[in-house]
């Protein structure tokens, strides 16, 4: 009676623990970031608001490779022009892995206001 109680107790609390990690994988791997509109964060790419290259290309260099076990490590990327505060808008950005191969990263917005900008990227 005892033997089956603790292999219940230690099938559920590696359930919880797999749980667990599985929660904070999901968390930290996000690829969705909301940035706010102002004089640091915005540049001007055809008349409308915009994201600054350099912001996005430094946020999504930062989350594109969070854990060991999550996405491929990039370095040097960069953006070629502003992401457009407008719903929809993208542009692709680039990056280099680490055994040299160039990468292509599209970035799009997911919904704007007149202050902040949602926008993702893809793995």
């Amino acid at each position: 009676m005892q033997r089956s109680r603790f292999v219940i107790g230690l099938v559920g609390g590696a359930t919880a623990v797999v749980a667990l990690g599985a929660l904070g994988t999901h968390l930290v791997a996000g690829t969705e970031s909301t940035t706010g509109l102002d004089e640091h964060t915005t540049v001007s790419v055809g008349g409308h608001k915009a994201l600054a290259p350099d912001l996005v290309a430094g946020r999504t260099q930062s989350k594109f490779h969070p854990l060991p076990w999550l996405g491929e490590k990039v370095s040097d990327v960069s953006c070629p022009t502003g992401l457009k505060a407008v719903a929809g808008a993208s542009i692709t950005c680039t990056g280099r892995t680490s055994d040299g191969k160039d990468v292509s990263i599209p970035v799009r917005v997911v919904s704007a206001t007149a202050s902040s900008v949602t926008w993702k990227f893809e793995r």
